[in-house]
């Protein structure tokens, strides 16, 4: 049961953050004048958000720093409530920091298992 809980709520924060990268997107399209400006601001804010993400942020990111995770995932998410109430949606706003806190505290991140035995994840060029 606290397996199928743990799932749930990883899919929950899985959703979160595509649902922060559309917000960003959202606000880059709604907020940039000209044609051009609102496809860079609707493309390079949330490509910058998820390269962040994924440097810090994912689990198996590749700077191990759980400070900055935490401030990337504040930032992320924060940004993206805020992008919403900029563009009028208060209700989805709220809707996405509580699934972003909710999904952060009920959530722990998978391992890498093999034969039930929990083995290291390792990145990076194979060692030799």
């Amino acid at each position: 049961m606290a397996q199928a809980w743990n799932w749930t709520w990883l899919t929950v924060a899985f959703l979160a953050e595509i649902a922060a990268l559309a917000a960003l997107a959202a606000w880059g399209w709604s907020t940039g004048g000209t044609t051009p400006t609102r496809l860079l601001l609707a493309v390079g804010v949330p490509a910058l958000a998820a390269l962040l993400w994924g440097l810090f942020a994912a689990p198996q990111a590749v700077v191990d720093a759980p400070a900055v995770a935490l401030l990337v995932k504040v930032a992320v998410f924060g940004g993206a409530a805020l992008a919403l109430l900029a563009i009028g949606r208060p209700a989805f706003a709220v809707g996405l920091a509580a699934a972003a806190v909710l999904s952060s505290g009920l959530s722990t991140p998978p391992t890498a298992t093999s034969d039930d035995a929990t083995v290291p994840v390792v990145s990076g060029p194979a060692s030799r």
